[in-house]
Order: structure tokens, then C-alpha cells, then sequence
């Protein structure tokens, strides 16, 4: 199914080249204005709407750091351990399970979803963190790649409102995998 991406402008490297991006299946196919895109989508294309400006998605080369050695807490726990990450003696502290490391990641790789990531550095060696990024959408790489909106390339971005920055959107393979409330 075909799915139109409109937004304030969609951002790359040399300016603003349009302000929407069609993607087909898992791929990006085209870019440019709405008004010219919708005229040759056809029927039955999907149209999401944004407040703010598409861009590639973020590469976050911290990760292994972010989920291996912090401690993402459930909001259940906020009262007794806050909302923030947990790492050195307050990590040590916790007693950590495998599937307490698991859910960690978990609720880490969604954090990076909401700040517009699409690619995280690797590898994981933590066995049940590990296994909670490859369950998750985010690609692993193991060097950075930079992400460009380009035809055929990966249907990978983020939508971010100005001038706040805030993430509205999180799209990975062409799927919507995080949308601001």
C-alpha cells in the first residue's frame, strides 16, 4: 500500500526538497510536493499529515552504552527510582535479572524511537539485550551510514515539530513505529 507523508518540508543535507515523500512498502519511491505526488499516487494511497518536517532518522552511536550499561525504569518504579536512566552503583545496586536487563532495553529502545532514532550502533553482547534490539525495529549497525531521503532508499525517517525539535513521528522500514501522543 502506497502511504503519503506531507509535512512542512522534508529536509536533507542541501535544503528542503518538497513537503512529502511517498513510500511504498518498505521503500521510499518519491519525494517532492504534495499537490504532484497525490496526482500520481492513485487510489487507495494513504495520506498522514505532519506538523512539522520530515528528516532522515537518527543514528545513535551511544547505544550499546544506553542499554548495556543503564537501567530504564518502568514507570511503575518512578516513585522509588525516578523516570531518568540508572547506571554505575545505583545499576549495581538493582540486582539485575535477565529479564529486568530485557525489559530495560525495551523501554530504552522505545525512549530512542520517541527522539527520532532509526539506527542504533552495535553489537550487543548482553545476551537478553540483544535479544530485545533485534525484536525491536531499529536497525543495528555496526558503523554509521548516513541515511539519505532518496528514491528506492530505505523508508527510514523521523517528523520533528519546530521549534520545539520534539519528535512527532518515527518511521522505520515504512512502518509508523512511534507517534507523538
Amino acid at each position: 500500500m502506497l502511504t503519503i507523508h506531507r509535512a512542512l518540508g522534508v529536509r536533507e543535507a542541501d535544503g528542503v526538497a518538497g513537503d512529502a515523500v511517498v513510500v511504498d512498502g518498505d521503500r521510499i519511491s518519491s519525494i517532492g510536493t504534495y499537490e504532484e505526488l497525490v496526482a500520481h499516487a492513485g487510489p487507495g494511497t494513504r495520506t498522514r499529515e505532519w506538523d512539522g518536517y520530515l528528516t532522515p532518522g537518527r543514528f545513535e552511536p551511544d547505544a550499546v552504552d544506553l542499554l548495556q550499561a543503564h537501567y530504564w525504569p518502568d514507570p511503575r518504579e518512578a516513585d522509588l527510582l525516578g523516570t531518568e536512566p540508572l547506571s554505575g552503583h545505583a545499576l549495581h545496586d538493582l540486582g539485575m535479572t535477565d529479564a529486568r536487563w530485557g525489559a530495560s532495553a525495551r523501554r530504552g529502545v522505545q525512549r530512542l524511537l520517541a527522539h527520532g532514532t532509526t539506527a542504533v550502533a552495535g553489537p550487543f553482547t548482553h545476551p537478553a539485550v540483544r535479544t530485545a534490539v533485534d525484536r525491536s525495529p531499529v536497525r543495528v549497525l555496526h558503523s554509521p551510514r548516513p541515511n539519505a531521503l532518496t528514491p528506492s532508499a530505505a523508508a527510514d525517517f523521523a517528523v520533528f515539530a519546530e521549534p520545539s525539535g520534539e519528535c512527532l513521528a518515527t518511521v522505520i522500514g515504512g512502518r509508523l513505529v512511534f507517534r507523538r501522543a
